[in-house]
């Protein structure tokens, strides 16, 4: 019987320093608009050549998650570019509204917070919570928390340990935070509205913690549902 083994290949540093500069995008730890450090600076403190960081710079362009600008350095892609968003797009080509996206919402997410529940690691649960400490924080300064809100549920979908799932919530909390930021304002600006997310928010991360899958999709999907209920109702 032959076993389809594939030999291990090391991966390339220039890989690991992609991977490393990605996370902290998608994880929401550098801001949509935000400096990155010089090539010196980013060599300096991972420890590898400029050569490494200007390949896995490169990449990060390609994917559209940075952008170089002559003479002034290199940036997280700002998302005020709306139309470059492929949600955004199908949105407006379908007509579709704010509740249409939040039951899509409901489907991936609540699969994700059950994924977490079995994958996430000590990095993934710190993440959770910071994303909510830092979400109080900016409540309690009079703000609307709502990049924090945008790192908790990042945090999830990194836990879920699935590349594809990781890309498609991007795009929903690029569209949702950034694009449509407005159309949220009114769900935050209510403080008892606040601390129910709040609330919900540390229910799934509870579930998550202790490895109950199903109570993470419970606890998700009853999150989601509070947030397109108001809409709906907010509609009448």
């Amino acid at each position: 019987m032959t076993i389809p083994i594939k030999p291990i290949k090391p991966k390339r540093i220039s890989d690991q320093v992609f991977d490393q500069i990605r996370e902290l995008i998608y994880r929401g730890k550098l801001k949509p608009g935000e400096k990155l450090m010089t090539e010196r600076e980013l060599a300096q403190a991972m420890n590898v050549s400029r050569t490494t960081i200007r390949d896995a710079i490169q990449r990060l362009v390609t994917m559209g998650l940075i952008t170089q600008k002559q003479g002034q350095g290199t940036f997280i892609k700002p998302m005020e570019a709306l139309q470059e968003n492929p949600l955004a797009k199908a949105m407006e080509s379908q007509s579709a509204s704010l509740v249409d996206l939040l039951e899509v919402r409901l489907g991936l997410e609540c699969n994700a917070a059950a994924l977490a529940a079995q994958r996430a690691d000590e990095t993934d649960i710190k993440a959770m919570h910071q994303s909510i400490d830092e979400m109080q924080h900016e409540v309690n300064s009079g703000r609307l928390g709502t990049e924090a809100d945008t790192g908790f549920h990042m945090a999830i979908a990194y836990a879920a340990k699935n590349p594809l799932h990781i890309l498609i919530m991007r795009n929903f909390y690029d569209y949702l935070f950034h694009g449509i930021r407005e159309n949220l304002t009114s769900l935050y600006e209510d403080p008892e509205n606040i601390q129910k997310i709040l609330t919900q928010h540390r229910a799934i991360m509870d579930a998550i913690t202790s490895r109950d899958p199903d109570k993470a999709y419970t606890s998700m999907n009853t999150h989601i549902a509070f947030v397109r209920d108001f809409f709906k109702n907010k509609k009448m």
